[in-house]
C-alpha cells in the first residue's frame, strides 16, 4: 500500500495566502481516478480544484467544508492501492447500486443536510441517478403529520417558516475581499462621479452593416464592449492622470493600458484584465473578452488574469441598469460605467428624433483627477463612440 498526502502546495500565486474549503465531492472510502476532482478551494481571487494525482481511494479527509486553509495544509490522505478487504467486499456488494450510478454531488449534499437516505429518493437521471431536483421534489412531497398534537403542529410549522425565510451562509473568500476592497476604496479615495450620454445610432448601424462579414472572417461577433475599450484607451492617452495611481506622496503614471472588465459570476464580481488593449484589434479584443468571460463563469481564471489593471469598465447595462455610480477598484483612479441603451427623444439640429441613448458614468479619485480632466475624458469617449470611424483613424 502506498499513501500520498495531498496538501495545499500552491494557492494560485504569491499574492494568495489562504483559502476556504468549498464543495467536497468525495468522502472517506471513495474510490477515485486520476484527475478526479475531490474538492475545491475558494480564494479571494478564484476557485481552485484539488484533483487526485493517482488512482486509489480516500483514506482520510482532513478538512470539512468551510475550513480555512493555508499553504502546506494537509487536505487528504490518498491510498493508491486498495488493500482493505472490507472495502473490496463493500464495493463488490454495492456494485449494482453506487458503482452503476453516481448521484449528483449537489444532491448528495442536500440529502446529507436533510438526513435523507438515497434509497428514499427516486432518481430520474441517467441510470436512475439522483439529481438535486429529485431531492427537492422528495422534500416537497413530505406531508406534515396529521396525528400530532396542535402544539407539535405549531412547532413544526414555525420551524418550516424559519427555514424558508432565512438562510445563513458563510461569505466566500471572493465576496469577503470584494466587500473589504470596496469599503477600502470609499474610505481612501475621494470618489466623485460625472456623467454624460451617448447617441449609439452610428455604432449600432455599423455593427449591423459589418456584423456578418466580421463574424465570418474572425469567428466572433462584434460587440459594443470592443468599441468602448478602444475609445477608453485613446481617451486615457489624452487624460493620463486617469491612467495613474497614488503611491504614498508620488503619482505613478502608466504608459500601458491594461483594461479590467467587470464580469458577474455566481460567486461574485471578478475583473479579468485585457493586457495592452490599445495595441489590439477589434477581433482580438472580442476573442479575449469571450475567453476571459468563459473562464470566469467556469472558475478557471488564473491569478495573473485578475491583477494589474490600470482602469476598469463595468457594464451594468446588461442587467438593465439605466444609471449608476460605480466604485473605483483601488489603486486605480477611475472606472467607467456603461448602462442600458434606451430610445429617447433628443434634439438633432432643429428637430426632435428618437435615438438609442446610453448614459455613461466616470467615477474618479478627486485626489489625483480634477473635474476638468474627468469631464474631458467622458467627452472624448462620447466623440469616439458617436463617430466610430475616428477609432480606426485614431483622431
Amino acid at each position: 500500500m502506498s499513501t500520498i498526502d495531498i496538501r495545499v502546495t500552491n494557492l494560485g500565486g504569491e499574492s494568495i495566502t489562504e483559502g476556504t474549503i468549498g464543495e467536497i465531492y468525495k468522502k472517506e472510502g471513495d474510490r477515485v481516478q486520476k484527475d478526479d476532482v475531490i474538492l475545491v478551494i475558494d480564494t479571494d481571487k478564484t476557485t481552485l480544484e484539488i484533483t487526485s494525482p493517482a488512482v486509489g481511494y480516500i483514506k482520510k479527509m482532513h478538512v470539512d467544508k468551510g475550513d480555512d486553509v493555508r499553504r502546506d495544509t494537509l487536505l487528504i490522505e490518498l491510498c493508491t492501492e486498495i488493500v482493505d478487504q472490507n472495502i473490496k467486499q463493500e464495493e463488490k456488494a454495492t456494485n449494482n447500486t453506487t458503482a452503476s450510478k453516481k448521484d449528483a454531488p449537489s444532491a448528495q449534499k442536500m440529502m446529507r443536510e436533510n438526513e435523507i437516505k438515497p434509497n428514499e429518493v427516486e432518481g430520474t437521471g441517467m441510470g436512475s441517478r439522483i439529481t438535486k431536483s429529485d431531492v427537492i421534489d422528495h422534500i416537497n412531497r413530505k406531508e406534515i403529520p396529521t396525528t400530532c398534537s396542535m402544539q407539535d403542529n405549531v412547532q413544526s410549522i414555525s420551524k418550516d417558516i424559519n427555514v424558508t425565510r432565512e438562510k445563513r451562509v458563510k461569505m466566500s473568500k471572493i465576496r469577503q475581499v470584494i466587500a473589504a476592497r470596496l469599503k477600502e476604496s470609499q474610505n481612501t479615495a475621494a470618489i466623485l462621479t460625472t456623467f454624460n450620454e451617448i447617441d449609439m445610432k452610428n455604432v449600432m448601424d455599423l455593427r449591423v452593416k459589418y456584423k456578418d462579414p466580421f463574424e465570418k472572417k474572425h469567428g466572433v461577433k462584434l460587440g459594443f464592449m470592443s468599441f468602448f475599450i478602444k475609445a477608453v484607451t485613446l481617451a486615457l492617452k489624452e487624460v493620463p492622470e486617469i491612467n495613474a495611481e497614488i503611491s504614498k506622496d508620488e503619482i505613478i503614471y502608466k504608459n500601458y493600458y491594461d483594461i479590467g472588465v467587470a464580469v458577474g459570476t455566481d460567486k461574485g464580481l471578478v475583473v479579468p484584465v485585457i493586457r495592452s488593449a490599445d495595441q489590439m484589434s477589434f477581433a482580438e479584443i472580442e476573442n479575449t473578452l469571450i475567453q476571459l468571460s468563459k473562464n470566469a463563469h467556469e472558475n478557471k481564471l488564473q491569478v495573473a488574469d485578475l491583477i494589474g489593471a490600470t482602469f476598469t469598465i463595468s457594464n451594468g447595462g446588461i442587467y438593465g441598469s439605466l444609471l449608476s455610480t460605480p466604485i473605483i477598484n483601488p489603486p486605480q483612479s477611475g472606472i467607467l460605467g456603461m448602462h442600458t441603451i434606451q430610445n429617447r427623444p433628443v434634439a438633432i439640429g432643429n428637430s426632435i428624433e428618437i435615438r438609442p441613448m446610453m448614459y455613461i458614468a466616470l467615477s474618479y479619485d478627486h485626489r489625483i483627477v480634477d473635474g476638468k480632466g474627468a469631464v474631458t475624458f467622458l467627452a472624448i469617449v462620447k466623440q469616439y463612440i458617436e463617430d466610430p470611424s475616428r477609432l480606426a483613424l485614431g483622431v
